[in-house]
C-alpha cells in the first residue's frame, strides 16, 4: 500500500507540474522529441513529462514597432532621416516560430530596406507630400514579405521626415514668403471688397436719390395740375350759374367793374378797359353826381 499510495502522488505530481494554462491571447509551441507537436490555445492542457516540451510562448496581441530613424537618399540626392512605426500581429504561432530567426529583426531590416527602395524614386517635394502613398506601398511589400513567417503588417507610418538642417531652412523661408503673399492677397481682396461695396453704396444713393427727385417733382407736377382743374371747374360752375340765373347787362358791367378793381390793384402800370365798361362807368359817374347833388 504505501508503494501505491507513493506511485499515485507521484503521478499527481507530475500531471500538476506538466499543466499548462495558456491565457487570453496568447499560444504555446509543443514540440515532442525535438520536432514540432502542436499549437497550444487559450485553455488548460497537459504535457507529457519528459517527452513534450514548450519551446516558444507567443502574443498573438497587435504589437508596435518602433525603429530608430534611418538614412535615405531621394532621387534629387537629399540624404534625410526616416523613422517608421510598424504595427503587427502575429497570425500563426507555427511560422513565426519556424520561419525566420529573430523575426523582429528582420522586421526592421526589411523595413529599411523598403524605405530606402522607396524614397529613392521620389523627389524631395514628393516624399513631404506624399506619405500616404508610402505609407501604402510599405505596408503592402511587408505583409506580402512576412505572410511566410506568419506575421500580418496591420499599418505602417512615417512617424518622422527630418531633412538637412540647410533644407530645413529654405523650407521655412519659402513658408514664410509664401505666407506674406498669402496675407498680401487677401489684404488686396479685402481692399477691393471695400471699394466695391462704397460704390454700390454711393450707386445706391444716388438712384434713390434721383428716384426721391423724381416722385416730388412728380407731385408737385400732379398737384398743381390738380389746382388747375379745381380752379377750372370753379371757374366753369360759376359761369354755368351766371348763365343760368340769366343775368342783366347791368349786372354784368358791374361784375367787369368789380373785376377791373381787382385788376387795378396789381402791378400792372396799364390798365385796357373795353369800351362796353366804359360807357357803364360813365353812367355810375354820373349817377353819383346825381346822389350827391340830391344830398345837398
Amino acid at each position: 500500500m504505501p508503494f501505491v499510495l507513493i506511485l499515485i502522488i507521484l503521478v499527481i505530481v507530475l500531471i500538476i507540474s506538466n499543466s499548462r494554462i495558456v491565457p487570453q491571447a496568447h499560444a504555446q509551441i509543443v514540440e515532442r522529441l525535438g520536432a514540432y507537436h502542436a499549437t497550444w490555445g487559450t485553455g488548460f492542457h497537459i504535457a507529457i513529462p519528459i517527452i513534450d516540451k514548450i519551446s516558444k510562448k507567443i502574443s498573438l496581441k497587435e504589437h508596435v514597432l518602433d525603429f530608430p530613424p534611418q538614412p535615405v537618399i531621394t532621387k534629387d540626392n537629399v540624404t534625410m532621416q526616416i523613422d517608421t512605426v510598424i504595427y503587427m500581429q502575429i497570425v500563426d504561432p507555427r511560422y513565426y516560430r519556424y520561419g525566420v530567426e529573430q523575426p523582429l529583426k528582420a522586421i526592421e531590416n526589411l523595413t529599411a530596406t523598403t524605405l530606402r527602395n522607396i524614397i529613392g524614386d521620389l523627389e524631395l517635394d514628393q516624399t513631404l507630400t506624399s506619405r500616404d502613398t508610402i505609407n501604402t506601398k510599405m505596408r503592402a511589400i511587408l505583409d506580402e514579405a512576412t505572410d511566410p513567417w506568419g506575421i500580418k503588417i496591420n499599418r505602417v507610418e512615417l512617424k518622422n521626415i527630418m531633412p538637412p538642417a540647410e533644407i530645413q531652412n529654405a523650407m521655412e523661408r519659402q513658408m514664410k514668403a509664401e505666407r506674406e503673399r498669402r496675407e498680401k492677397i487677401l489684404q488686396a481682396e479685402g481692399e477691393k471688397k471695400s471699394a466695391i461695396l462704397v460704390a454700390e453704396g454711393e450707386k445706391t444713393a444716388a438712384i434713390l436719390k434721383a428716384e426721391a427727385d423724381k416722385e416730388a417733382r412728380i407731385r408737385i407736377a400732379e398737384g398743381e395740375g390738380q389746382a388747375i382743374l379745381t380752379v377750372q371747374k370753379a371757374t366753369a360752375e360759376g359761369l354755368k350759374m351766371l348763365n343760368e340765373a340769366n343775368p342783366q347787362q347791368n349786372i354784368v358791367a358791374l361784375k367787369g367793374l368789380e373785376a377791373l378793381e381787382k385788376v387795378a390793384d396789381g402791378q400792372s402800370t396799364k390798365i385796357i378797359i373795353p369800351s362796353e365798361l366804359q360807357s357803364i362807368a360813365g353812367l355810375a359817374t354820373a349817377a353819383a353826381e346825381i346822389f350827391k347833388d340830391a344830398k345837398k
